[in-house]
């Protein structure tokens, strides 16, 4: 009996696993503390990987 095993998560290539980013707006609080906002890789949703190849380019 064969052991099948699941694919392997591959990394999201629109952002090379670097799916969620911080962002400062450049403005602080009361206390001094920067002001920063989310970020996620559309392509992913935050993840980093994807399990299945996605295509880049121009589409019709």
């Amino acid at each position: 009996m064969a052991h099948h095993t699941p694919p392997r998560p591959r990394i999201c290539p629109a952002c090379d696993g670097f799916a969620s980013v911080h962002i400062t707006t450049g403005s602080r609080n009361a206390r001094g503390h920067l002001h920063t906002i989310t970020a996620h890789c559309p392509t992913c949703h935050g993840t980093g990987t994807t399990t299945r190849p996605t295509r880049e380019g121009a589409r019709a």
